[in-house]
C-alpha cells in the first residue's frame, strides 16, 4: 500500500491530518476536482533536476513552474524537469507520478512555492492516485524544511 510509509510518518510525528479517498485521478486539477479540493490548496510534486540532483518543487495545483526563476533562486546552472524514468525508482513505495513532498523521505531537497505559505492547510498526494492527505501547513513546513522560493506563474 503506497500511502503506509506516509502515514506511519506522520502518525509517529503525532501529526494531526485527513486521509480522503478519492476516484482514479493522473493530473493535479483531477486530484483537486475528484477531492473536492481548491488548486490553491492542493500541492503537486514535480520532480526537478539542479544541476544533475533530483529535487521536488512543490507547488499549488493551479500553478505552473518558471524553470528560469526556479534556476535563479536555487543558484542552479542547469535546471530541468526530470523524467518519469529518471525519478520511478527513487519512489519504489508511491505510484509513478503520485509522491508526497516529503523529500526528507527520499533524500532530496524540497522547494516549496511562496504561495503556498499562505495556506492553513494542504493537500497533496498520498503515493497513490486515489488518495490525498489534508494536514495544517504549518506541520508540513516544520517536518519537511523546505526552502519557500518564488518559482511559479
Amino acid at each position: 500500500m503506497p500511502v503506509q510509509k506516509l502515514k506511519e510518518f506522520l502518525d509517529r510525528e503525532k501529526i494531526k491530518y485527513v486521509s480522503i479517498v478519492h476516484s482514479t485521478a493522473y493530473t493535479a486539477q483531477e486530484v483537486a476536482a475528484s477531492a473536492h479540493i481548491t488548486g490553491r490548496e492542493l500541492a503537486k510534486t514535480v520532480i526537478v533536476q539542479l544541476d544533475g540532483e533530483m529535487a521536488m518543487a512543490v507547488l499549488p495545483a493551479n500553478r505552473k513552474i518558471v524553470l528560469q526563476d526556479l534556476r535563479e533562486v536555487t543558484g542552479s546552472d542547469q535546471v530541468k524537469f526530470a523524467s518519469e524514468e529518471e525519478f520511478k525508482k527513487r519512489f519504489p513505495d508511491c505510484e509513478t507520478g503520485a509522491m508526497p513532498p516529503f523529500g526528507n523521505l527520499y533524500g532530496m531537497e524540497v522547494y516549496v512555492a511562496e504561495s503556498l505559505t499562505r495556506n492553513d492547510a494542504i493537500a497533496f498526494n498520498a503515493g497513490s492516485h486515489t488518495e490525498v492527505i489534508k494536514m495544517a501547513y504549518a506541520d508540513f513546513e516544520r517536518l519537511a524544511r523546505p526552502k519557500v522560493v518564488s518559482f511559479t506563474t
